[in-house]
C-alpha cells in the first residue's frame, strides 16, 4: 500500500518578479510525495490563478485522489481522473520519480530517451522601467539568452533600452497577453530590426484568430493559448511555436506526447516553466533535451531554491541529480 502526502511550500522570490498581471516577492508551490516500500517519489507543481487555480483547490483534487493512488493508480489511468494543470502534474511526476526509485534507473531511461545532456536556458528580466531595465542589462548582457516580460506599457523603450546593453544576447519577448493588435502591428516591425528571436503570447488567447491575418516577420509562440495535445491543431496559421510547461499540459507523460506531436505539426518547441524550485525543473529538463528554446530559469529568480537543486553554471544547466528527481 502507497502512503501519500501532500504539502504546501512558500519560497522567496529574488527581489520583485513582475508580469503585465501582477507582481509577486514569494511563490507558493504544492509538493506531492508517494512511499512505495522503501522508495520516495515527489512531484512540484505551481497553482496558477491565470488558470482558474488556487493552492486550496489543487491541494483539495490531490487529496481527493489519495485512496485510488494509494491502491496504485498509474500514470496511464491518471489522465480519466484529473484534468491537464497543477494537480495532475504534481501528481504524474511523483509517479514517474517513484517508478525511476523503484526501479533503480533513471526516468530517462524509463520514458526511452536519449542519455540527457546540459542545456542552456534563457534568463527572465521581468516587467520594469526603461532605466532599470539599462541597468538589469548590463548586469545580465553575458547570458546567451534573455527573456523580457512586457505589459504594453512604454514597450518599444523598454527593448530598445535591453538590446543597447545587452547587444549580444538572443531575445524572447513575453507579452503575456497584454498587447492590442494595434500594439502588434506598431512594434512587431521594430523587434525584427532589433533583431527578437521570439514573441510570446501577444494577444488574449481568445483572440488567437487576430495572427492569422497579421505579417509575422518575427515568429511567434503560444503560452496561454496551448496547454496540451488537444490544443495544437487549432494553432497552426496563428502561431510558429508553442510553449510547453508541466504546469498546463498536467505532467511530464503529457508533456512528452504534446512535444512530438508539436514537432510532427510543425511547430518550433519551447519548454518553459512557472517560477518555482529546482523539483518542478527537473521533469521539464528531458522535455527540452532538443527544444529549440529552453526557458527553465525558476530556481534562479528565487532567494533560495531546495537542497539538493539543479545544478547552473551561468545559464547552463546540468542533469539533474537522482537525488533531486528521477
Amino acid at each position: 500500500m502507497r502512503q501519500i502526502t501532500v504539502r504546501q511550500e512558500s519560497w522567496p522570490v529574488r527581489g520583485v518578479f513582475r508580469i503585465a498581471r501582477g507582481s509577486h516577492t514569494e511563490v507558493t508551490v504544492i509538493v506531492v510525495e508517494i512511499r512505495e516500500g522503501s522508495a520516495l517519489g515527489r512531484g512540484e507543481c505551481r497553482p496558477y490563478g491565470r488558470y482558474g487555480e488556487t493552492a486550496e483547490g489543487v491541494i483539495g483534487a490531490i487529496e481527493a485522489l489519495i485512496p485510488r493512488l494509494a491502491a496504485g493508480l498509474d500514470r496511464d489511468e491518471l489522465a480519466h481522473h484529473l484534468a491537464p494543470g497543477a494537480a495532475r502534474n504534481a501528481i504524474d511526476c511523483a509517479l514517474w520519480d517513484l517508478a525511476a526509485k523503484r526501479n533503480h534507473q533513471p526516468v530517462w531511461m524509463l520514458a526511452g530517451l536519449p542519455a540527457p545532456q546540459p542545456l542552456t536556458t534563457a534568463f527572465t528580466l521581468s516587467v520594469d522601467t526603461p532605466a532599470n531595465l539599462a541597468q538589469t542589462a548590463r548586469i545580465e548582457a553575458w547570458r546567451p539568452f534573455l527573456k523580457i516580460k512586457l505589459d504594453g506599457n512604454r514597450d518599444l523603450e523598454r527593448l530598445i533600452a535591453v538590446r543597447t546593453h545587452a547587444p549580444r544576447s538572443r531575445l524572447i519577448v513575453d507579452i503575456n497577453e497584454a498587447w492590442s493588435r494595434a500594439d502588434y502591428e506598431t512594434i512587431v516591425p521594430e523587434l525584427a530590426r532589433l533583431g527578437v528571436d521570439l514573441l510570446e503570447q501577444p494577444f488574449a488567447a481568445g483572440n488567437d484568430h487576430w495572427l492569422a491575418a497579421l505579417p509575422r516577420p518575427v515568429p511567434v509562440c503560444a503560452d496561454e493559448s496551448c496547454h496540451d495535445g488537444e490544443d495544437l491543431a487549432g494553432l497552426k496559421g496563428r502561431y510558429d511555436a508553442v510553449n510547453i510547461k508541466l504546469d498546463k499540459a498536467g505532467g511530464l507523460t503529457e508533456a512528452l506526447r504534446m512535444k512530438t506531436l508539436a514537432e510532427e505539426l510543425g511547430f518550433s518547441v519551447m519548454v518553459g516553466c512557472m517560477v518555482a524550485t529546482s523539483l518542478a525543473m527537473a521533469p521539464a529538463f528531458f522535455v527540452a533535451q532538443g527544444a529549440a528554446y529552453t526557458d527553465l530559469d525558476g530556481p534562479l529568480l528565487l532567494a533560495k531554491d531546495r537542497t539538493p537543486g539543479l545544478r547552473f553554471e551561468g545559464s547552463r544547466i546540468l542533469p539533474p541529480d537522482h537525488e533531486l528527481w528521477g
